[in-house]
């Protein structure tokens, strides 16, 4: 439906409406008309055209969306509209989330300063391809369609599109981004970069949140790989390891296995090179040009019982190019979460 009203308006919006726990996905005809139902309610009430809202929801696959609830709901929440409303809309969209997130920045140029600022949603069904996840994106500053929806893909490919909870896309994946020119700075070609690295900051931000708070994590992992020939290699491979089921459950144990990092590297499909190949956990190098360094295990061992962890994997082919995914550990409490759920 978003997607109907974006092609409709040029890519122009007024509003985005959200309602959480339920997806009203895979829900046939009836939950397409539900989804127009609460663009055409939120219009009505904030006075602008139905193409002109988009809509996002999040929850259980499959259940019918109650039209008459959703639909008192956005009454409720239009009423609660408030300038300073960002934190209870940060938590009105969670749903196994452990922690609201939200970002914002302020960029300075000799134009004038405009602002960035955002929230997001996802803690399980993690995976790139958006993720399952919702984000927010909003800035002040002047920006045609078409260049926001460049920079969003720019800023989306190395903060959502690089974090992985377990594996797992869902069917509601959506980055928002919307802009009102209120502060007159115009991005133009010149300002573009600038913008980008705002967008991206702000977006980073909110990623590392969603994999930070991922079901049952209590560790946060970049996964950064080295030496490919291509950048596509580099991200193949760093995805392979980062949705790794054994390389996230021996970094939630404690243990520095470097075999887990090079067989996940090996099988990922991008070209790999072992006698040229590097692994570190930290700073602390575990394999390299064909030898294990395995009485540096203990302190390795040591680094992992932190809550931030670094691991590099060098392809070993002597290529340039390199990427970085982030992901978090895996413990029981993430299996008795989707049991339940």
């Amino acid at each position: 439906v978003s997607k109907e009203h974006l092609a409709a308006t040029h890519g122009s919006a007024r509003a985005v409406v959200t309602n959480s726990g339920c997806a009203n996905a895979c829900t046939g005809r009836a939950g397409l008309d539900t989804a127009r139902l609460m663009a055409a309610q939120a219009a009505r009430l904030i006075g602008c055209d139905p193409d002109e809202v988009l809509v996002a929801s999040t929850g259980v696959i499959g259940v019918t969306l109650d039209a008459h609830k959703v639909s008192a709901g956005i009454i409720a929440a239009f009423d609660a509209l408030d300038v300073d409303g960002h934190a209870a809309a940060t938590q009105a969209i969670m749903t196994t989330d452990p922690f609201p997130k939200e970002a914002a920045v302020r960029v300075t140029t000799d134009a004038g300063v405009f602002a960035i600022g955002g929230m997001a949603k996802g803690s399980g069904m993690i995976e790139p391809r958006l993720a399952t996840m919702l984000g927010y994106l909003t800035t002040d500053a002047r920006i045609d369609a078409t260049r926001l929806e460049r920079a969003l893909h720019d800023a989306c490919e190395d903060t959502f599109n690089a974090i992985t909870v377990d594996g797992e896309p869902s069917t509601n994946d959506s980055v928002f981004a919307l802009a009102n020119g209120a502060s007159g700075v115009a991005i133009d070609d010149r300002l573009y970069d600038t913008f980008v690295q705002g967008l991206r900051e702000v977006a980073r931000a909110l990623a590392l949140g969603i994999v930070r708070g991922g079901e049952g994590a209590t560790k946060l992992i970049m996964v950064r790989v080295t030496g490919a020939r291509a950048y596509a290699d580099a991200k193949q491979a760093a995805r392979a390891i980062a949705n790794s089921l054994l390389v996230k459950t021996a970094v939630h144990g404690g243990d520095p296995n470097w075999g887990r990092l090079v067989a996940a590297a090996g099988r990922s499909g991008a070209p790999f090179d072992l006698g040229g190949a590097r692994v570190r956990i930290g700073s602390i190098e575990l394999f390299a040009d064909g030898r294990p360094f395995d009485e540096r295990a203990p302190e390795a061992a040591k680094y992992l019982e932190g809550r931030d962890i670094e691991i590099l994997v060098d392809l070993g082919t002597g290529g340039p190019e390199e990427a970085v995914m982030w992901t978090c550990d895996l413990r029981a409490e993430y299996v008795r979460i989707n049991a339940e759920y």
